[in-house]
């Protein structure tokens, strides 16, 4: 359908750029996640295989925004690169957009446009998450097996 091959792209375009961004300025984006990631991971203990340092955790959410971003842009597991792109949208829109944190005015009015802005985005991951493209969804065909097995195995 025409509506997904225009769509797919430019929902995804914001996120082959911003993380295409963030490997470029790794270091200038870990020092704005810095204070998120001390608040919420920096208080428990992960194993050690767990990278925690903030560098590191940029450069893997760019490589997911990169990677999730052009499969959708190309229809490759759409649904799959949605859900990893929603995934990988909360981190920053927490981390980067804290509204009720700001102390000025102005800081807070542009951060809470840009939460919103990502609370849309979103919403269309959301949707195209859901889009089975015409398809039934993989519950109703796990429930059409489960009715026929069940049909199969009771005696006539």
């Amino acid at each position: 359908m025409l509506l997904r091959r225009l769509a797919r792209p430019l929902l995804s375009s914001i996120f082959v750029y911003g993380g295409i961004n963030a490997l470029r300025q790794a270091e200038g984006h870990a020092e704005l996640a810095k204070p998120f990631l001390d608040s919420t991971i920096g208080q428990r203990r992960l194993p050690e295989q767990v990278p925690t340092d903030p560098v590191t955790l940029v450069r893997a959410d760019a490589v997911v925004k990169i990677v999730a971003g052009s499969a959708l842009a190309f229809g490759k597991l759409p649904r799959l690169s949605a859900l990893a792109l929603a995934g990988s949208l909360l981190p920053t829109t927490l981390a980067g957009h804290a509204f009720w944190a700001a102390k000025d005015a102005g800081e807070r009015q542009d951060r809470l446009i840009h939460f919103l802005k990502n609370a849309a985005l979103a919403g269309g991951l959301l949707i195209a998450a859901a889009d089975t493209a015409g398809k039934p969804s993989l519950g109703r065909r796990a429930h059409r097996a489960a009715k026929k097995a069940s049909k199969k195995a009771s005696p006539s």
